[in-house]
């Protein structure tokens, strides 16, 4: 796939908005004349118009704060750039590009008006960090047809190679997610479904805590049928790949519709552990039934109980961290983003169609150079 043009261009189209919300002017530039070749407008469709008006109405709403949060995330990465030339003796000149996923705060995929929204101002992070930062790395994939998660299959294939067997990589952060690694070469990958979200979420509600330590409030628990039951029945579950979700679907509002009264915390919990455990197992058994390892990384690869479960739940197959390959736990993720704008710089497509469901291979990412 070559992204580089053939022959130099000198043509140039610009294209403006202006806020008199009247519509959109297209210009077609020679940049070596210093010359308008041509110009269209475009008016706005009245419903859009209105849209775009009412979004720019003043105050403390939704934007102003999503503005503010993607500038205090641009200050919190650029803080840990600083620390991280520190720690490893590194001068910024010696780095290429960083790659900064932002936070996800929505993720609608599929469809005419499909959208993923990382909050970052990659302008900020770039005037603060002094290097080219490469971000908001899932939106072109989405514009593609795709997914635009996840992305890190490519990756773990890179990182964990070819075996030679069927083996699993699969990430358990806030959402699960497995990249299926084929003896054959073929690559694969999904979102599951909630791994710590949910867990996170109600030891929070219950008990004040960020998280539960190695499942230990989990293990108090039981394991409640019925709700597991009802919980699995969720249709995502059943959707076939590829797919993603995220917190737009699993959040204790939703877990809350499928609650009855009375239920023990604790064994809420025990229940939401087995869910994190079975539809990971449900969908590879579905999805690659001769895998022989699975490598775990991601902040549930900590959970031991966790772990416990899917080892039990998968006998014959190795449970392993990814810590076990050379890479922690808790870098994996951070390190597939840094290979993603190795990947950009490069020129070469981050994305795998066959994971998101993209129109085919496409860069990731948007420049803010130093």
């Amino acid at each position: 796939m070559s992204l580089q043009p053939t022959e130099p261009r000198r043509l140039y189209i610009g294209l403006m908005s202006g806020t008199s919300l009247d519509g959109v002017d297209g210009v077609l530039f020679d940049a070596d004349a210093l010359a308008v070749n041509g110009h269209v407008h475009a008016p706005f469709p009245p419903a859009l118009r209105d849209e775009l008006l009412a979004l720019n109405a003043p105050g403390v709403n939704e934007l102003h704060r999503a503005a503010q949060a993607a500038n205090a995330v641009a200050r919190a990465y650029a803080d840990v750039v600083s620390q991280l030339l520190e720690a490893t003796g590194t001068r910024r000149g010696q780095v290429a590009a960083l790659g900064a996923h932002g936070q996800t705060v929505r993720h609608q995929p599929g469809g005419f008006d499909a959208y993923t929204t990382q909050l970052l101002n990659g302008a900020l992070l770039a005037e603060q960090a002094g290097i080219d930062v490469i971000c908001d790395l899932r939106s072109r994939d989405v514009a593609a047809g795709g997914q635009g998660a996840p992305l890190v299959p490519a990756f773990h294939r890179a990182v964990f190679g070819n075996s030679g067997q069927d083996a699993a990589a699969l990430n358990l952060g806030g959402i699960s997610n497995l990249s299926l690694l084929f003896a054959d070469g073929r690559t694969g990958g999904f979102d599951c479904g909630p791994a710590n979200c949910l867990m996170d979420g109600w030891i929070a509600r219950h008990r004040g805590l960020a998280y539960d330590a190695d499942g230990a409030w989990a293990a108090t628990g039981r394991v409640l049928p019925e709700l597991l039951a009802t919980l699995l029945a969720e249709p995502y579950f059943q959707l076939p790949a590829p797919k993603s979700t995220g917190r737009d679907l699993f959040h204790l509002a939703w877990l809350d519709a499928k609650l009855t009264p009375g239920l023990a915390p604790e064994d809420v919990q025990a229940t939401l552990l087995e869910l994190s455990a079975r539809c990971v197992v449900d969908d590879l058994k579905a999805q690659m039934p001769a895998a022989r390892t699975l490598i775990a990384c991601g902040g549930g690869a900590l959970n031991g109980r966790l772990m416990l479960r899917l080892a039990e739940l998968l006998p014959g197959l190795k449970v392993q961290s990814s810590a076990q390959r050379g890479l922690p736990v808790d870098q994996v993720e951070a390190a597939a983003f840094a290979w993603l704008a190795h990947r950009f710089v490069e020129r070469l497509p981050g994305n795998l169609p066959a994971v998101t469901g993209a129109a085919g291979p496409r860069l990731l990412g948007a420049l803010y150079p130093a």
